[in-house]
């Protein structure tokens, strides 16, 4: 069975866990920031979506926003945009760390209780559910189309660009 390194939790499996009064030592989201740029109105409006289902870390949607600021801050500059995340890792990961190495036999409790520690945090998405939306002027159309493909790169599913605004104009 090859799969994908990194797919580990990308599946959606069992049911949410996602009651932190409930759980101790969840760390924290890596996100820093959800919204970048001037909230303007802009004529162009464009949001990326996921093709299928699955559930994308913390770590993902973080590396997916600042491929695409940094992109847009160098061409467009910071008061050109308005880049909005979508969705929240409310969702807890677990992982049951086993132990490798000499006499780990006999440290490693193996499958027994095998509850797991939190790990970090996911979203939950749904087929065709929108992540991340860009807002620009249409002189800026081809700079935020590629924004939002290099933000695609770095999410767990395969992703798709619509233009909600301003297609007309730049197609």
């Amino acid at each position: 069975m090859s799969r994908k390194p990194g797919s580990m939790y990308r599946e959606i499996k069992g049911q949410a866990y996602a009651r932190r009064e409930y759980m101790g030592g969840v760390p924290a989201s890596r996100i820093t920031q959800f919204e970048h740029g001037n909230k303007s109105d802009y004529p162009v409006r464009m949001t990326l979506h996921v093709t299928e289902q699955c559930q994308i870390r913390h770590i993902a949607l973080e590396a997916a926003r600042i491929s695409a600021n940094r992109y847009l801050a160098k061409k467009i500059g910071l008061t050109g945009y308005h880049l909005k995340i979508r969705v929240y890792p409310h969702n807890v990961i677990r992982e049951n760390k086993i132990a490798t190495g000499a006499g780990a036999d006999r440290i490693s409790d193996g499958m027994r209780h095998a509850f797991g520690k939190a790990v970090g945090t996911a979203a939950r998405v749904g087929a065709d559910q929108e992540i991340m939306s860009l807002e620009t002027t249409q002189a800026h159309f081809v700079t935020a189309k590629l924004a939002l493909k290099r933000a695609a790169i770095k999410l767990p599913s395969p992703c798709y660009i619509e233009v909600e605004r301003g297609k007309a104009a730049a197609a």
